[in-house]
């Protein structure tokens, strides 16, 4: 390296010196726009986003996965209802719905 440096004349010098100069700008220029609060808080406001895109993305899928397994559980292949298992939930909730209204109108009384 020191014989290729020996070897340039002045002119050459100063033109790699200038583009250094240029090159060591432009990487400056950059390293401020990175260290910018506005692009520091950018950053993170991008990333706290996608992080609760990731998080709704999942609850979604398994909401959805959940009301499907309920769904098939009520409900056949053709769309009609599973009276098996439709009845006695459905008393169950009558029954439950009946002993708050009983216990409401009790404290009432």
């Amino acid at each position: 390296m020191a014989d290729t440096a020996d070897s340039r004349t002045p002119a050459q010098i100063e033109a790699d010196i200038r583009r250094r100069r240029a090159t060591l700008a432009e990487t400056l220029d950059e390293i401020g726009v990175r260290v910018h609060p506005k692009t520091i808080v950018g950053d993170a406001k991008a990333k706290v986003a996608s992080n609760i895109d990731h998080t709704l993305g999942r609850a979604y899928v398994g909401v959805n996965r959940a009301v499907t397994d309920v769904r098939a559980r009520f409900v056949d292949e053709d769309g009609a209802p599973r009276l098996e298992r439709v009845v006695p939930v459905a008393l169950v909730v009558v029954g439950v719905v009946g002993l708050l209204a009983f216990s409401t109108r009790r404290r009432k009384g």
